[in-house]
């Protein structure tokens, strides 16, 4: 099963993401995230960080709060992360991202994720489990 593909848009970029369960389709859409982000550079899990997600309306709030978090990671700490071990309860999230700081010398420059739209937006909880998101570049 593939992980994720990107959808073509106008002026923004889509993901939609797959996963054996919506645990590992949350993490996927996050790898492909950060993969448009570094234009796929392999990060060294050098550091861990843990996010914690309070239950929201809905699942799909639930995927704009965790991209826009990890968009609030990358921009205030200068952090990219590669590796992405989710948790969904209900409509929270726990997981644990592991990544590096961002360094040019490190990692291949992408493009910057400005911020996580609702258009588009969708979470299919059920097998085949799938989320799709577009993002503002």
């Amino acid at each position: 099963m593939k992980e994720y593909e990107l959808i073509d848009h106008t002026a923004d970029v889509g993901i939609r993401a797959f996963g054996r369960t919506l645990d590992e389709a949350f993490a996927h859409v996050a790898k492909g995230m950060f993969d448009i982000m570094t234009d796929n550079s392999k990060i060294r899990p050098v550091q861990k960080v843990q996010v914690s997600l309070p239950a929201a309306p809905s699942l799909e709030q639930l995927l704009v709060d965790w991209l826009s978090e990890l968009v609030f990671l990358n921009g205030a700490r200068n952090l990219v992360f590669g590796r992405f071990d989710v948790k969904i309860a209900g409509t929270a999230l726990t997981a644990t991202v592991y990544g590096d700081e961002y360094d040019v010398k490190k990692y291949r420059m992408g493009t910057e994720v400005k911020a996580v739209t609702y258009h588009m937006l969708e979470v299919h909880d059920r097998p085949p489990y799938r989320v799709q998101v577009l993002l503002d570049i």
